[in-house]
């Protein structure tokens, strides 16, 4: 057998899979936390060596899970948080804590860099995608801003996968997919933009610090001994180009041919899907990143999913059986009771101060099992903004393929089905980015000058992704029409109370 593993170093935890090639099964898993530091500020940082120490202690979990010697692993790959920056001096070290995507401290420089190239519909021209607070552009400026005594030590600029890519082998280097999720990338040539970079900073500092970019098949080195001895491998194990956890879970989830979306029904909402050529949308609301397959990888992210289904099901004082059970027991609809769902702000459609709101109550209606339909439906239509805005491109889809905690509930997938009226389905593996990371790995180590690049990664995808056939849904056509015009009233709910949002 050969072995391989798969490196996701996430917010809330890093997670290695380690998987046999030949047996395309998964042997052995591995995850270690990590703390966040978390102020009203919206300052959301954390260090780069509670990866590390994490890496570390996964990583032996895994090997130990697996029964196997990590000497026999031949590759691995990374996924990490997308959006994170972490800034080395010349000599390796990080000199300030690493702002995560879900920091908001920095909301005034992404304003002013949207301002300075030409508002929305610059930034679409410039660059194919509009930066958002999240993305790491405004993080760097933040630091040139508020610390300039470290902004002089500024030698290169990371991503936290092209970090933990540092530490395994020295090298400092960047992949197109997690790169377009800096806002410095112009997604349509996927060449660092100098005219964004230059509006940062024209001394050159900020454009040297910009490591170089490779394609998403190449080895970009081996483990340093050092490392190689601290994680019980060889120190000829290789090391893919690894990506972000999107691009990642794309992998790991098959979505590297057109035609599929990933939904993830978690905390947040994501959806993507693969496109051959770039997506440059007229709406800023796709964020139109690059894949790591040497593609493209349209993206949206609604705020409120799980994230909202939690909240009511606390305020019901319903455990999570309870609450899937009142689901059960109305009728699309949740008669007559609407809502929008917006308890963190929203970020599809641009709302990011409004407040979750209830709609249309009466005496005949507020009971727990219209509440709890009334949240999962509302989270719902929020994808279904999303899955629209992918239609007015020309994006479709034939199958989506759901992932995160919500996906569990067979009723939440049956409305998924029935208001997108696409078929449904899960994938058997909960640890999508990980696997996408290791498949990569397998991809790297084995592809050879003569193979055709994207039929190689289709054929290790179908070895070792795998569809849930238990979990398939197909749209009730009764229940798609009802839905409609259900998710009309919606739509009518959200214009009334919010005149701006463009439908």
């Amino acid at each position: 057998m050969t072995l391989y593993a798969g490196i996701d170093c996430g917010t809330q935890s890093t997670k290695v899979v380690i998987v046999d090639s030949e047996s395309a099964q998964i042997l052995g898993e591995g995850s270690a936390p990590h703390p966040l530091i978390s102020e009203a500020s919206g300052r959301r940082e954390q260090h780069a060596s509670w990866w590390t120490d994490a890496l570390e202690i996964a990583f032996h979990q895994a090997i130990n899970n697996a029964g196997i010697e990590g000497k026999e692993i031949a590759a691995v790959a990374v996924s990490g948080q997308q959006h994170g920056f972490v800034p080395l001096d010349s000599q390796g070290h990080v000199i300030a804590p690493v702002k995560l995507w879900c920091d908001t401290e920095t909301a005034a420089e992404n304003q002013n860099i949207v301002d300075a190239l030409g508002g929305t519909e610059g930034a679409l021209s410039q660059l194919g995608l509009m930066p958002q607070t999240g993305y790491t552009i405004s993080k760097i400026l933040w630091l040139k801003t508020h610390h300039p005594e470290l902004w002089e030590q500024l030698d290169t600029v990371l991503l936290p996968h092209d970090y933990l890519n540092f530490w395994l082998t020295g090298v400092r280097i960047a992949e197109f997919g997690d790169a377009s999720g800096t806002g410095l990338l112009n997604i349509r040539t996927r060449e660092w933009d100098t005219h964004t970079i230059n509006l940062i900073d024209d001394s050159g500092r900020l454009q040297r610090a910009l490591p170089p970019l490779v394609t998403a098949e190449t080895c970009i080195g081996t483990v340093l001994p050092e490392i190689a001895y601290r994680l019980g491998i060889s120190s000829q194990t290789k090391v893919a180009t690894g990506g972000g956890d999107n691009m990642m879970a794309a992998i790991g989830t098959g979505n590297i041919v057109p035609g599929i979306i990933t939904m993830s029904l978690g905390t947040s909402g994501t959806l993507f899907t693969y496109s051959k050529t770039p997506v440059v949308a007229n709406s800023e609301m796709i964020a139109g990143f690059c894949s790591s397959t040497n593609g493209w990888l349209p993206l949206i992210c609604t705020m409120n999913v799980t994230s909202a289904t939690t909240a009511v099901q606390k305020f019901l004082n319903l455990d999570l059986k309870s609450f899937n059970q009142a689901l059960e027991q109305t009728e699309p609809g949740a008669n007559g009771l609407k809502m929008l769902p917006f308890f963190n702000g929203e970020r599809v459609p641009q709302l990011p101060q409004a407040k979750a709101s209830i709609h249309n109550i009466d005496s005949s209606n507020l009971n727990a099992q219209n509440l709890s339909l009334a949240v999962v439906e509302s989270a719902t239509y929020g994808l279904r903004f999303g899955i629209d805005l992918f239609r007015k491109q020309g994006i479709h889809a034939h199958e989506i393929r759901l992932t995160g905690g919500g996906a569990k509930s067979a009723k939440w997938r049956q409305i998924v089905a029935n208001i997108m009226n696409v078929p449904v389905i899960c994938v058997t593996n909960s640890e999508a980015a990980a696997l996408g990371a290791a498949i990569q790995a397998i991809w790297c180590d084995t592809l050879t000058e003569h193979d055709d690049k994207t039929a190689l990664l289709e054929k290790i995808c179908r070895q070792f992704v795998h569809l849930d056939e238990s979990t398939l849904v197909i749209p009730d056509n009764q229940n798609v029409s009802c839905y409609e015009g259900l998710y009309q009233d919606y739509l009518s709910l959200l214009q009334t109370e919010y005149p701006e949002v463009a439908i």
